[in-house]
C-alpha cells in the first residue's frame, strides 16, 4: 500500500507519522505530478486552502489529483484538504478539486484564538473511545448530497463526512497520538484496491 500526503503546506510530516502507525507500508511526500504515480491514496492536509490551491496550479497538481478522484482513487482532507475537496464553497464561487458532494463553510470556528479540542463520537472507528479532536480555524460542512454519510458532529455542526473512496474531517488528526482516522483511512484503501481486483 503506497499512500501520498500533498506537500505543499501543512502538517505533512504529521500526517507521514501517524499513517506509518496506522500501518501503511509506503509514505510518500506529493510535490509534483510524477509523486502521483501508483498512489492508492492521497492524504489533503491542513494549511490555507487557497494558498495549496493555488500552489496545486503552480505545481500542475490540480487536474491530475482530480482525475485521481474521478478514477476512484481514495482521498483524505482534513481542514483545508477538506475545502480543497468539496464542490462548493459557501461564499466562493470557484471550488478546487470539487469532488465531495459537500458545501463547506471555511473558518465556521472562528480564528487562531479561536481553536479548541473536542471528544467526538465518530462512525466507523475501532473502539468504544471518543476520539480526541484538534480544531483550529476549522470549516464546518453546512451541506452534504445524497451520497454523503455523515460521521461526526459537534454542536450539530457536521465534521466529518465520507463519500464513497472520499473522507473529509474539520479537524486534525495528525496533531494527536490516536490513528485511528488514519486506520480507517486505510481500510478504505483496501476496500478501494480490492474492488479494482474484482
Amino acid at each position: 500500500m503506497k499512500i501520498g500526503v500533498l506537500a505543499l503546506q501543512g502538517a505533512v510530516i504529521e500526517h507521514v507519522k501517524s499513517l506509518k502507525q496506522a500501518g501503511a507500508e509506503e509514505v510518500v511526500p506529493v510535490k509534483w505530478p510524477k509523486d502521483l504515480d501508483g498512489l492508492d491514496g492521497l492524504v489533503l492536509p491542513g494549511g490555507e486552502s487557497t494558498t495549496i490551491g493555488k500552489l496545486m496550479n503552480k505545481y500542475e497538481l490540480m487536474e491530475p489529483v482530480r482525475e485521481m478522484a474521478k478514477r476512484g482513487v481514495p482521498m483524505f482532507g482534513t481542514c483545508a484538504g477538506l475545502i480543497l475537496l468539496a464542490n462548493r464553497v459557501q461564499g466562493q464561487d470557484w471550488v478546487h478539486i470539487g469532488a465531495l458532494d459537500a458545501l463547506v463553510d471555511r473558518n465556521s470556528f472562528g480564528r487562531q484564538v479561536d481553536s479548541f479540542e473536542a471528544d467526538l463520537d465518530v462512525v466507523g472507528l475501532e473502539g468504544s473511545e471518543k476520539y480526541p479532536a484538534v480544531f483550529i480555524r476549522a470549516p464546518h460542512i453546512m451541506e452534504v448530497g445524497a451520497g454523503v454519510e455523515v460521521l461526526s458532529t459537534v454542536n450539530d455542526r457536521v465534521v466529518a463526512a465520507r463519500q464513497g473512496h472520499l473522507l473529509g474531517a474539520s479537524f486534525h488528526p495528525e496533531l494527536t497520538d490516536d490513528v485511528r482516522l488514519h486506520k480507517y483511512f486505510l481500510s478504505m484503501v483496501e476496500e478501494a484496491k480490492k474492488a479494482a481486483v474484482k
